[in-house]
C-alpha cells in the first residue's frame, strides 16, 4: 500500500461486494423520545412483487483517488460470480486509464470467485496485454488473510450506506432501493454487470 501512495501514477484499490436488501434492516442506534421509541416496521414482498429482495453491488473504495468520486459501483444482475468480477476489474481498470494512472494495487479478500481460475487467468492475459501494448492499468492483486473484514476499508462503507438508505416504514422498490445507493456514494448510475452468455 505505502509503495502505491509513492508513486503518483499507482492507485490503491479496496474492492469487495455487497447485497443491498429490500426486506432486513440494519443494526444502528438512533437518539428517540422516551415515550416513543424508534421503531423498524417488518417488510415483506408481495407474490406478484417483479423486483428481487435484495440487489448484488461490486464496489471499489479508492481513497486517495485523484477525482471526488472515491466510490466506484456496478449493480450486478444475479449474484457476484468469477466472469462479473473480470467486467469489474476491466471497468474500473478504464476509469483509472481516463484520470492518468498505469498500475492499480488491488486489496480484496479470499471469496472464491476472486482467486479462481478463471480470475487469474484474467489477471495473467490482461496484464500481459497491458505490458506489449503499454496502454492500460495494470492490476497488482493482494489478497487479504481470511476471516478479516475490518482489514478492507470498503466493509465500513458498506455498513454505513446500510443504514443510511433504509426506509423505516414502506418497502421500496429495486429501482428505489439502488438510486439511494448512487446518491449516498455520489457515484453516477451505471449500467448492470450480467454473466456473459455462452456462445453456441
Amino acid at each position: 500500500m505505502e509503495l502505491g501512495r509513492r508513486h503518483e501514477e499507482w492507485a490503491v484499490g479496496f474492492l469487495d461486494e455487497t447485497w443491498w436488501s429490500r426486506l432486513s434492516q440494519p443494526d444502528f442506534h438512533a437518539w428517540s423520545p422516551a415515550d416513543e421509541p424508534l421503531r423498524l416496521i417488518e417488510q415483506t414482498v408481495a407474490s406478484d412483487d417483479p423486483d428481487p429482495k435484495a440487489l448484488a453491488c461490486y464496489g471499489l473504495f479508492v481513497p486517495s483517488s485523484p477525482v471526488p468520486q472515491q466510490m466506484w459501483l456496478r449493480f450486478v444482475q444475479g449474484r457476484p460470480i468469477s466472469s462479473v468480477t473480470t467486467q469489474f476489474l476491466d471497468w474500473c481498470c478504464e476509469q483509472l486509464a481516463q484520470v492518468g494512472k498505469r498500475v492499480l494495487v488491488l486489496i480484496w479478500d479470499n471469496a472464491t470467485w476472486h482467486r479462481s481460475q478463471l480470475v487469474r487467468a484474467w489477471l495473467h492475459t490482461y496484464n500481459q496485454q497491458v505490458k506489449r501494448s503499454g496502454k492500460g492499468v495494470r492490476i497488482l492483486s493482494c489478497l487479504l488473510p481470511t476471516k478479516s473484514p475490518w482489514l478492507n476499508p470498503i466493509e465500513a462503507k458498506w455498513v454505513h450506506g446500510k443504514k443510511n438508505v433504509v426506509e423505516a416504514d414502506r418497502l421500496l422498490t429495486a429501482a428505489e432501493l439502488e438510486s439511494r445507493v448512487y446518491v449516498y456514494f455520489a457515484c453516477p448510475p451505471e449500467s448492470h454487470l450480467s454473466k456473459p452468455e455462452k456462445v453456441a
